[in-house]
């Protein structure tokens, strides 16, 4: 009986030490297993990146529609998008782990996908420095990456600190009122609490609508009172309403000194609001288009 007993009991003890444990969002533990991370759908632009630039691409068997980054995901089966999904499609692809923050949903879905026996880690998508940081380590923690984590997470606090630098070179402070546009009709501004609004602020810009919270209509009378210096968009945002040129004659954007100038900047989604492991570089690239006095070298 022992010698059957022993080997069994030596199994347990190494699946144990290899079990992780890591808090989601809401405060609650998933352990996890090897077996756990096998095949692995992610949802979230930046979550998908995240889990290809720490080495653990191969794992992931499926992605929601904002994965596009980097071009291999682009093969695997797409479940919708993460903010819109349906529980059979994703149940159907017997995916050992969901791995998604806090903008997946809605809640029904992600209940019925636990319901059906699934894990489902979802993580905070806190779109600061410290929160992607973090969201890299948790994410690293999965996949027993800590140690590709921690470069990456060097890597961004290098480029945030070539970001402050530039910081010192610079006296503007330029008014940047994001766009979100998907077409003509029905625009978006961006208030606190939002994306654009913390890159905006990490690169030096002034929201106008700061005082604002989430995502407002964009009406004429709101774009005139603005007077924005830049205006700042997705790049498929700013195609969808015929580039700079359709963007005028949005009413009222015309009227403004950002319209006035044709100053547009327009930048990728996952580059620019995905606050993933691009985002220092990023936050120097927005940086040097909002302040055009460290492209001409004016500086001080």
């Amino acid at each position: 009986m022992t010698r059957f007993l022993l080997p069994a009991l030596l199994a347990a003890s190494v699946a144990s030490a290899q079990t992780v444990n890591v808090t989601d969002a809401e405060g609650r533990t998933v352990a996890l297993t090897p077996a756990d991370t096998a095949r692995v759908l992610t949802l979230g632009g930046p979550v998908t990146e995240i889990v290809y630039a720490l080495g653990a691409g191969s794992r992931v068997i499926a992605a929601d529609s904002s994965s596009y980054s980097p071009d291999a995901v682009n093969k695997l089966p797409k479940v919708g998008y993460q903010r819109a999904l349906t529980a059979e499609g994703i149940i159907a692809l017997n995916p050992s782990l969901v791995l998604a923050t806090t903008e997946a949903g809605p809640p029904t879905t992600l209940a019925q996908l636990r319901a059906a026996g699934l894990k489902v880690l979802i993580l905070p998508a806190d779109p600061t420095p410290a929160g992607t940081k973090a969201k890299i380590s948790a994410i690293a923690k999965v996949f027993g990456k800590d140690a590709k984590a921690a470069e990456l997470n060097a890597g961004i606090d290098r480029d945030l600190a070539k970001a402050q630098v530039l910081f010192s070179r610079f006296k503007s402070k330029p008014k940047v009122l994001f766009i979100y546009a998907r077409g003509p009709q029905g625009a978006q501004m961006s208030g606190a609490g939002t994306s654009a609004d913390a890159m905006i602020r990490l690169a030096g810009g002034v929201n106008p609508f700061g005082a604002v919270e989430g995502y407002k209509p964009l009406t004429p009378e709101a774009a005139v009172a603005a007077a924005p210096d830049v205006i700042l968009m997705l790049s498929g945002g700013l195609d969808s309403v015929g580039g700079v040129d359709g963007l005028l004659k949005l009413p009222g954007i015309a009227q403004t000194p950002a319209g006035r100038n044709r100053a547009v900047v327009a930048l990728d989604d996952l580059y620019l609001l995905g606050f993933g492991p691009r985002l220092g570089r990023a936050v120097q690239d927005l940086t040097l288009r909002l302040h055009p006095e460290l492209r001409l070298g004016s500086g001080r």
